[in-house]
């Protein structure tokens, strides 16, 4: 369930550090497990504003902006307001507890850079689904790309101020959800709150890959 540690860990960095003993224990330092984590959803749900509020780093962002030419192409029905969009992907890494680090992709949200989620999510072991119950639609296309390559995922409902006041449950309902499947309430700007949903997914990866092990053990 986990992917190998960086084979070029940063010099003291959270990734991995230098080979070699501590020179006051005298161990080897073991790199710590770096798991790849997709943040997909709409355009304008906060993509970008969660991978910045909780990146223990400077974020990588490929924001420009919006320009006359995406008229009639992006549709911007509920975010007239948003200036600027991710045209690549945004980049982050935050440090969950000693020894798990979740590296974060974030994807573009508009029809036309859908190309480019296979290669962002090529390693990745999970997924958050951001949703805005102004626009519930928005998260279609992720929750069923997700679904159709296995790829276990959570809903975190970014809580806008001018949204529904939906229950997680009325939410798992619209989205036609399985039971297992986590749907928590956030504010992305928070980073505490973008925290508890990375943790919320680490907890859901965990209790995927005990079920296919007991389903595995149980077939043989």
């Amino acid at each position: 369930m986990v992917s190998k540690p960086s084979e070029n860990p940063e010099p003291g960095g959270v990734a991995g550090g230098r080979g070699g003993s501590s020179p006051h224990t005298g161990q080897v330092p073991v790199a710590p497990v770096a798991v790849k984590i997709l943040i997909a959803g709409g355009f304008g749900v906060g993509k970008t504003t969660l991978v910045g509020a909780v990146s223990e780093i400077r974020p990588l962002q490929t924001e420009e902006l919006l320009t006359d030419r995406g008229v009639g192409v992006d549709d911007t029905a509920g975010v007239e307001q948003k200036t600027t969009t991710t045209v690549a992907m945004d980049f982050g890494r935050i440090t969950i507890r000693d020894g798990l680090v979740l590296y974060l992709f974030g994807t573009p949200g508009q029809d036309r850079f859908w190309f480019m989620w296979d290669e962002l999510s090529y390693g990745a072991l999970g997924a958050v689904v951001l949703s805005d119950t102004r626009r519930l639609a928005d998260c279609f296309p992720a929750v069923d790309y997700f679904e159709n390559r296995g790829l276990p995922f959570l809903i975190a409902v970014n809580c806008f101020d001018d949204g529904y006041d939906y229950t997680p449950d009325e939410i798992r309902e619209a989205l036609d959800l399985a039971d297992s499947t986590p749907v928590v309430l956030c504010d992305v700007r928070e980073r505490s709150s973008g925290k508890e949903v990375l943790t919320t997914l680490v907890r859901h990866l965990l209790a995927v890959h005990e079920a296919e092990t007991q389903a595995g053990a149980s077939a043989l």
